[in-house]
C-alpha cells in the first residue's frame, strides 16, 4: 500500500503530483492500493495521520502486523507526521517496505527500515543528509521551486544517487523516474 502525506498546500498540486506519479492507477493492476491523506493544517501530527489511516480502513490499527507492506511519500511538513506515523506502525510490528521524504529539510530521518530522500536542489540534499542520509537519493539540477517538485516532478531534472558505499555511480535522471524506481524497488 502506498501511503501519500501532502505537505501544507493547495489540494491540486496533490492531484497533479499523483497523476504523473501514478498515470495509469485506475486500469493498472500492478499499481499498489494507495491512500492519500486529505489536505489538512497540520500534516506534522502523526497521531492523526494514524487515526486517518484507521478510521479510512486503511490499516487496521487492532492488527497492524498483518497490514500489507506499505510504502510512505512524505512532502515537506508531511514528512514530519509521516515518519512519526511509519514508526509507531513499525513499531507494533506493521511491515514499512520504504519511506520516501520529498523535501523534509530539517527532518531526523533514520530508521530500520529504506529511507529515499528527493530534493529540490543541492543545498537541501546536502543538508537534510546531516539528519540521516538514508539511502538513493535524488537531487534537482537545475534547482526547482519546492512546491514545482511536488506538483510537477516529471520536469525536475537532476541526479539519482545511490546509497552511501554503493559501487554505483550517479545518475541522471527525473524525480518521477527516481520516485517509480523507489516504489518498485522498496
Amino acid at each position: 500500500m502506498l501511503i501519500i502525506c501532502p505537505g501544507i498546500h493547495e489540494e491540486k498540486l496533490t492531484e497533479s503530483f499523483v497523476s504523473t506519479l501514478l498515470p495509469n492507477r485506475v486500469s493498472s493492476g500492478g499499481t499498489p492500493q494507495i491512500c492519500i491523506l486529505p489536505p489538512c493544517d497540520r500534516p506534522y501530527l502523526p497521531l492523526e495521520i494514524l487515526q486517518f489511516l484507521h478510521q479510512s480502513g486503511a490499516i487496521d490499527l487492532n492488527r497492524p502486523a498483518s497490514t500489507a507492506p506499505l510504502i510512505w511519500i512524505g512532502f515537506s511538513a508531511g514528512v514530519v507526521g509521516a515518519i512519526g506515523a511509519a514508526w509507531g506502525l513499525y513499531s507494533l510490528q506493521c511491515p514499512i517496505k520504504a519511506f520516501i521524504a520529498i523535501d523534509g529539510w530539517g527532518v531526523p530521518l533514520y530508521a530500520p527500515f529504506p529511507i529515499h530522500r528527493v530534493s529540490h536542489d543541492y543545498f537541501t540534499h546536502w543538508s537534510s543528509a546531516l539528519l540521516g542520509p538514508g539511502g538513493e537519493s535524488f537531487y534537482a539540477d537545475p534547482p526547482v521551486e519546492h512546491l514545482a517538485l511536488w506538483r510537477s516532478p516529471q520536469y525536475a531534472v537532476g541526479w539519482s544517487l545511490p546509497a552511501s558505499g554503493s559501487i554505483l555511480s550517479p545518475q541522471r535522471t527525473t524525480a518521477v523516474e527516481f520516485l517509480r524506481g523507489a516504489i518498485k524497488g522498496g
